[in-house]
């Protein structure tokens, strides 16, 4: 499980068609053969940890789905250690396991942010909602706009600083992963066969007090 905030962009070294190498500083800190690292917002087994580097195994399925069938020498990535039980979650809940790849279809200025607009499935738009949690590349993001075939983000000047976003342009591939919670939320009301208003969510623990303000 991850939060959606990046730790550092990392250096690809090496890729082949089953393994990734990475270059990185702070999340080599205390990382161990087995732990998971989320490299553009996909979930990864690290294999081995190196002074500089470590090198994680990645399955066909995974280079077809995301990005990271891309990626080339030197080209940059998020990285993510994977969420301390009792750690402070700073974005939202985000599982490594991307849904799908989006397109930029525009980035521009809106003073001192960015507006993206990134192409959408319209199977994955029932998931994405206005002021709602997206993923894009590992970041965790609020939605301020969409329709059935894309949406928008606004990008503050510390994620185009500390992550990969910044250097985006129009026609390039971003991994995406909807929020979690609108999955369950969709499968509890088929097995129902209800709407979901507040007398559902009360019936599976959604405090109006709680969640106040």
């Amino acid at each position: 499980m991850f939060s959606g905030i990046v730790e550092e962009v990392g250096i690809v070294r090496g890729r082949t068609q089953d393994c990734l190498t990475v270059e990185a500083k702070k999340v080599l800190q205390g990382t161990k053969v087995g732990d998971s690292i989320a490299v553009n917002g996909v979930c990864l087994t690290v294999v081995s940890v190196e002074a500089r580097t470590f090198r994680a195994n990645i399955m066909p399925e995974t280079l077809r789905r995301t990005n990271l069938g891309l990626l080339q020498y030197n080209d940059e990535v998020n990285l993510e250690r994977a969420l301390a039980l009792g750690g402070r979650l700073g974005g939202h809940l985000v599982l490594g396991h991307v849904d799908d790849t989006g397109k930029v279809i525009a980035v521009t200025s809106e003073g001192n942010a960015r507006m993206m607009r990134i192409s959408l499935r319209p199977e994955l738009s029932s998931y994405v909602v206005n002021k709602g949690f997206v993923a894009v590349d590992g970041v965790s993001l609020t939605v301020v706009d969409l329709d059935e075939f894309s949406f928008t983000v606004s990008l503050v000047g510390y994620t185009l600083e500390h992550t990969t976003l910044g250097k985006r342009r129009a026609g390039n591939v971003v991994n995406l992963e909807v929020d979690i919670i609108g999955k369950y939320v969709e499968k509890l009301s088929k097995r129902e066969k209800q709407v979901v208003d507040l007398d559902f969510l009360k019936l599976y623990g959604f405090s109006e007090a709680a969640n106040a303000g």
